[in-house]
């Protein structure tokens, strides 16, 4: 199972904006509301749309999870009518559709959203002069696991635990912190899945943030591009220490390559799919929500894209009004990902008479 954090507020360590900003695509354009999920009249957007993705995640989720299917089956139907016959908003109504527009972090409509990505790096099974930092297994060492200065120190040499060696720290660290993701062999051509294994249990600490508190780098110009310029300007003594700032690692657990699975057990497709808070948005739930658009410097470039997502995945620093949307696989995903701290509004989709319906209200546990 795909199992990752929030790429940008966990690897970053983003502060919240200030008051009405606009610079990252917050728009106020809704008054305020009074709780994470509010039940409105309608759906006032005027943004292009793109619903192309849908169709082929939302078949995943129907043809792979046959509790989700029983649960959802009538309201993919629906919206895949909709998005044939209208896909103007303000006719989701027509089609048996509900909605209701989550709050944002600010209670004015903006909901966050960061990005997330899985890692493709170049690894070999053997050492050597260039491939020489190892990616471990994890060790049975129960609640009192070492800290990362001691793996890399040498705590884990020798128990047979390496999965493979990397040429560089900084890969196999942001790997970590996706928490999966695809590993080349070059000594055999093999492409394998790095799945989830464990983390030592200690506190997770954020190299962006140390970076800006030193003055390494400015806020505002915190992203994975940024971080990964410093490593390449910095040598393999300054990277390890910065790195050792964060305690905590994770482990892996060497699969066939096969797709990225979300922790619903679903397949994900970029685009297509966010990690999101279960407890407002349960597993499978679909949701409306205008996409901010960026160029590639990671500015937004004033506009904003409505397309329908599925929750499909979790993460631990996702809670409440923050969404992750998956980005795909490779390096181009990852510069992508690691640009995405942006806002946009965003609508819970049900189904009246169905399971699913009024929105609105806080879901059951699932």
């Amino acid at each position: 199972m795909f199992r990752k954090l929030s790429f940008v507020c966990v690897l970053l360590g983003l502060a919240g904006c200030a008051a009405q900003p606009t610079d990252r695509a917050q728009q106020y354009l809704d008054g305020g509301f009074s709780s994470n999920l509010n039940k409105v009249g309608e759906i006032n957007s005027d943004k292009p749309s793109d619903f192309s993705a849908f169709k082929k995640q939302s078949a995943e989720v129907l043809e792979r999870s046959e509790s989700m299917s029983l649960r959802y089956e009538e309201l993919y139907v629906q919206l895949q009518k909709w998005i044939d016959e209208s896909s103007n908003p303000a006719e989701l109504s027509n089609y048996g559709i509900q909605f209701a527009q989550m709050g944002g972090g600010d209670k004015k409509g903006n909901v966050m959203f960061t990005g997330y990505f899985s890692p493709v790096i170049e690894m070999r099974h053997t050492p050597n002069e260039t491939f020489k930092y190892p990616v471990y297994d994890k060790p049975d060492c129960g609640s009192d696991c070492p800290t990362r200065a001691e793996i890399n120190a040498g705590a884990l040499a020798g128990l047979g635990l390496e999965l493979g060696y990397a040429d560089n720290m900084i890969d196999p660290f942001i790997m970590e912190v996706q928490g999966s993701g695809f590993v080349h062999f070059g000594d055999d051509d093999k492409l394998e899945y790095f799945a989830y294994g464990g983390k030592n249990n200690h506190p997770y600490v954020s190299i962006g943030r140390i970076l800006i508190e030193r003055g390494e780098v400015e806020r505002k110009d915190m992203s994975l591009k940024a971080i990964k310029e410093w490593v390449a300007k910095n040598d393999e003594a300054t990277v390890r220490e910065l790195l050792e700032t964060n305690p905590s690692y994770v482990f892996f657990s060497p699969k066939e390559a096969h797709h990225v699975l979300g922790t619903a057990g679903i397949p994900l497709h970029a685009g297509a799919a966010v990690a999101a808070d279960r407890t407002l948005l349960p597993m499978g739930t679909p949701i409306l929500a205008e996409i901010p658009q960026l160029d590639k410097d990671g500015k937004w470039t004033g506009k904003h894209v409505l397309k329908v997502l599925l929750a499909l995945d979790t993460g631990g620093a996702v809670k409440e009004n923050h969404l992750d949307q998956y980005y795909g696989m490779g390096t181009e995903a990852g510069i992508a990902a690691g640009h995405f701290k942006h806002f946009g509004r965003v609508w819970k989709l049900g189904l009246q008479d169905t399971e699913t319906e009024n929105p609105w209200e806080m879901p059951k546990s699932e």
